[in-house]
């Protein structure tokens, strides 16, 4: 079969990010810059967590997946590196740090995933890497 022949969904952009191996996670960011929000919506677990910037959290798939087409219409991000540690628990810990743009602007992140054994993400924290100044001109421009 051609990559011609493999329907859009099938397609997979080879995504890397150095010192990651999580599927889930980077399979959360292809998903996410390719607006297949649904898809990155069941990365999570059924009752999973997302923490964006400057909102509260985010509960549950459909929720997520809500959250995402309406907030993150346009958005890219770059995961540029990223570590990642077994917590005492056996959960996984993966932080990744990139840029994340928008039609307005860019800005550094840090994504904080935490994985269950089942490599499903219970929880994510967006985080703005930015002054308190350019935290505030973002809100406003909003």
């Amino acid at each position: 079969m051609t990559s011609a022949e493999i329907s859009p969904v099938q397609q997979k952009v080879e995504f890397q990010i150095e010192g990651i191996t999580q599927a889930s996670v980077l399979r959360y960011f292809e998903t996410l810059n390719a607006g297949e929000f649904d898809a990155t919506a069941a990365l999570f677990a059924e009752d999973g967590v997302m923490h964006p910037p400057l909102e509260s959290d985010i509960v549950g798939c459909d929720a997520i997946a809500a959250y995402l087409k309406q907030e993150a219409q346009n958005i890219k991000a770059y995961p540029n590196t990223g570590i990642s540690d077994i917590l005492e628990d056996g959960n996984i810990q993966v932080q990744v740090t990139g840029k994340a743009q928008t039609s307005w602007c860019g800005v550094n992140v840090l994504w904080l995933f935490i994985l269950n054994q089942q490599q499903q993400i219970i929880y994510t924290r967006i985080k703005l890497l930015a002054s308190p100044q350019e935290l505030l001109s973002l809100r406003r421009q909003k």
